[in-house]
């Protein structure tokens, strides 16, 4: 009969350490991933209605230097107004402006939107508590 050293076998606290730690390096990521890349302090109204998710939409965020992004990344104002020429009729706008935003940067997006004819805008605020 042929005997086992007892510290033979599989020893799975490593391996559940290491679970642990990537769980928490996810858990710390997607906190930063649903909150956005670009740091923006909505207006607040106590009129901000839920709008239902559209599967085909355009987001636009004005932070409070006045800068337009698309998709995370810097756009002009020519390539802003480029991009909503394109768009098509049925694609939902959505606009995230800083509250310290320039007005004049709202006005561009909605004077593109105009010059369009397009209709389907939604501005996003923070609900007043």
């Amino acid at each position: 009969m042929i005997k086992l050293p007892k510290n033979e076998g599989l020893n799975i606290v490593p391996f559940i350490d290491i679970i642990l730690v990537l769980l928490a390096i996810v858990l710390s990521i997607s906190s930063f991933v649903a909150e956005g890349k670009i740091k923006v302090d909505l207006p607040s109204g106590q009129s901000s209605v839920k709008m239902e998710d559209e599967k085909d939409r355009l987001l636009i965020v004005i932070d409070s230097q006045s800068k337009f992004f698309i998709d995370d990344k810097e756009q002009g104002e020519g390539e802003i107004k480029d991009r909503i020429m394109d768009l098509h009729k049925d694609t939902l706008v959505e606009l995230k402006s800083d509250k310290n935003a320039t007005f004049h940067s709202f006005v561009v997006i909605v004077d593109a939107l105009k010059l369009k004819g397009h209709e389907k805008f939604q501005i996003i605020t923070s609900k007043e508590q």
